[in-house]
């Protein structure tokens, strides 16, 4: 026999449905407007102001430079982060408890903080170029996030397999491309995407960090608000929010999405 939910339980539901998908389509409608000003709903319907994203050049530039910070930064921290939460998980009993939280201080520290003293250290002390400085503020930023969910993956791995394997004759290099990745191979998946989405979305770190002629989107989008006030804004968040949607699109199709539902 099945039971109907209760009224207020449906109530609450579509609640939280209109406080999560409302600024959505507020967003979405704005960008759509014919005026000349942010309003909502609009008055009329036109595609103007995504053209007008491209006939900038400063945020033509821009999405160029978060779409190559974002890869090159979660790349960067994948490499980094699959050996790190391996050895954390592998080596648990022998390393000291204290260094998982070496790799969460990014996430502790205020990303202010964090932004100021990678300028003081990375961008003016060691001199470094602007891009390479970038690079590396939004690798710390997203490390933590690779190292924490990849470890919440191993942390349900049998290592005995992988003991059996190399006891087996495979050796340890191959063992792990062949049997430990491919078994963790969810948490990758979900801190690679994880990992994109704060890079380029990223503005306390990327604010300290940015210099003459390389900016990031989300610090071009602060100062395109300072001078104007058009529909111009919520249709590069819709343009955002697309490029999301096709990030995790394109991670299913070539890595298999549907497996985190396993």
């Amino acid at each position: 026999m099945t039971t109907r939910p209760s009224p207020a339980l449906i109530a609450i539901a579509a609640l939280v449905y209109v406080f999560l998908v409302g600024p959505l389509v507020i967003v979405i409608g704005a960008s759509l407007s014919d005026t000349t000003y942010l309003t909502f709903p609009p008055q009329g319907l036109s595609l103007r102001w995504f053209e007008n994203i491209f006939e900038i050049t400063a945020f033509r530039r821009t999405i160029v430079t978060s779409l190559q910070l974002a890869f090159l930064a979660t790349g960067l921290a994948l490499l980094i982060g699959i050996p790190a939460a391996y050895a954390l998980n592998r080596y648990r009993i022998q390393l000291p408890s204290w260094l998982s939280t070496v790799f969460v201080l990014p996430i502790l520290v205020p990303e202010i903080v964090l932004g100021f003293s990678l300028l003081k250290s990375v961008a003016v002390g060691a001199s470094f170029p602007i891009f390479v400085s970038l690079l590396i503020g939004h690798t710390l930023l997203v490390l933590p996030y690779c190292v924490r969910v990849i470890s919440a993956s191993l942390a349900s791995f049998d290592f005995s397999i992988e003991e059996a394997a190399i006891s087996l004759g495979s050796p340890p290099a191959r063992t792990f491309f062949t049997i430990v990745l491919p078994n963790v191979r969810a948490g990758v998946i979900a801190a690679f995407i994880l990992a994109f989405i704060t890079s380029i979305n990223d503005v306390s770190t990327s604010l300290f960090l940015t210099g003459p002629g390389i900016s990031t989107l989300p610090i071009q989008i602060l100062a395109h608000v300072e001078q104007f006030f058009d529909p111009t804004i919520a249709s590069v968040s819709v343009l955002l929010m697309f490029l999301t949607v096709a990030v995790m699109a394109i991670v299913e199709r070539t890595l298999g999405l549907t497996f985190l539902a396993k």
